[in-house]
């Protein structure tokens, strides 16, 4: 991998493990887990599997704690939001919608970063809400996914996450990726403590038939949270990076299409003229997404 190809093939891997990810974690909620204990399990996880990021050095701010703990917060929102939207409705639905990320990150580039981003952004945003209208479609002989609170829950997660992955950018140079990262990822699974209340029920009682897909599922959130987030500080191009991470809502739908069986994911049997839908949405998502290209 050269310093030329990583830029475009760390975010476009991660796309790809995201929603491997995201099918697993479905699968895992299936067994009545909820959204409050698998956000909690997956970021520890994903908090020890991005620790040894720590051997690749870098600065210690004791004064500046506050920022990572800020990103920390994000994370643990904007987890919990994707996850809700995951659990709640469909990976078909929900993945797509999370590639409106993107135009948040140009929007919040050009607030917090002073840097311009171009009038396509709007052209962009408004190609979002069609695709998004085009998600929203559903058989009404099928009874109802949620579709609306996966909308509203997913683009909240991405709002979250668009401050999340801008402020990553701002902030990591003083520290580094081997300092930043994890402490992010350690303030992230700290600050879900206060998940705790809302447990349907103790840790301890997670039935053991839901750890070899949510322990796989939460390890390739974290694999692929330390290559898209590490491109981001590395290369400093937030918004790029997100255009070529939103190709996973192409994916997800595609995923679901051919292999969702085999997490005995049921959404491929929404109907034919749904699913078309979906891809036309994830396809137009996409363009909106190439339109932000600098």
């Amino acid at each position: 991998m050269t310093a030329h190809t990583a830029p475009f093939l760390l975010p476009l891997c991660a796309a790809f493990i995201y929603v491997v990810s995201a099918l697993l974690i479905k699968r895992a909620s299936g067994f009545g887990l909820g959204v409050w204990r698998t956000t909690f399990a997956a970021n520890f996880i994903v908090a020890a599997v991005n620790s040894p990021l720590w051997l690749f050095g870098g600065s210690f701010h004791a004064d500046r704690l506050w920022q990572p703990a800020v990103i920390g917060a994000l994370l643990v929102a904007g987890q919990s939001l994707q996850f809700y939207a995951i659990e709640r409705g469909d990976v078909s639905v929900a993945v797509p919608v999370f590639g409106i990320k993107v135009v948040l990150v140009a929007f919040f580039t050009t607030l917090l970063l002073a840097e311009a981003v171009g009038a396509k952004l709007w052209i962009a945003a408004v190609l979002s809400v069609m695709a998004l209208t085009c998600l929203n479609q559903r058989d009404a002989a099928q009874p109802s996914r949620h579709v609306g609170i996966t909308l509203i829950s997913g683009g909240c997660g991405s709002l979250c996450f668009a401050l999340f992955d801008v402020l990553v950018q701002k902030w990591t140079p003083a520290w580094g990726i081997g300092r930043m990262l994890p402490l992010i990822f350690l303030f992230g699974a700290l600050l879900s403590f206060v998940l705790v209340p809302f447990f349907r029920a103790p840790l301890r009682d997670i039935p053991r038939n839901v750890w070899p897909w949510l322990g796989p599922g939460a390890m390739l959130l974290g694999m692929q949270s330390a290559l898209f987030i590490g491109g981001i500080a590395i290369y400093q191009h937030a918004t790029r990076a997100n255009i070529i991470y939103s190709m996973r809502g192409l994916f997800s739908v595609l995923a679901v299409w051919f292999i969702g069986h085999w997490f005995a994911n049921s959404e491929r049997h929404a109907g034919n003229m749904v699913m078309r839908w979906r891809l036309v949405g994830a396809l137009l998502m996409l363009l909106a997404i190439t339109l932000v290209i600098e």
